[in-house]
């Protein structure tokens, strides 16, 4: 049975940076799909971004885009989530998931998710 589990959340300031961590164990990422979502209070949970297994091929919500980048690293088993230039808006408790789909097309729809990380709280304050 997979588990995920997130690092390198934090307080940070605007305009900083951080880098999350999704550390896979119990099995491998081979042919998963992996996604990043956040949610902060009182708000939906949202799809930041996913990468696939096969090409490596990710996208990224609006709201992110030019800012984050995901990325895996297949010996650590891990993905990372580069967040620069952070807003306060990006505070919120941010989650990895993952699914199985050797396909080379990844979504950012939470129902497609079958294993959850606990999630890493990221804070953006001056």
């Amino acid at each position: 049975q997979m588990q995920l589990v997130e690092s390198g959340g934090g307080l940070v300031q605007p305009r900083g940076s951080l880098r999350l961590s999704c550390a896979a164990s119990g099995s491998t990422l081979d042919f998963y799909n992996v996604g990043w979502f956040r949610q902060a209070p009182g708000k939906e949970r949202e799809g930041v971004s996913c990468i696939t297994d096969s090409r490596r091929r990710a996208n990224y919500s609006d709201s992110v885009k030019g800012r984050f980048t995901i990325s895996r690293d297949d010996a650590k088993n891990t993905v990372y989530l580069q967040m620069n230039n952070l807003e306060p808006e990006d505070t919120a408790v941010y989650y990895c998931a993952a699914y199985w789909d050797p396909s080379s097309i990844c979504t950012r729809d939470s129902g497609r998710y079958t294993h959850w990380g606990q999630g890493t709280q990221v804070t953006v304050s001056s």
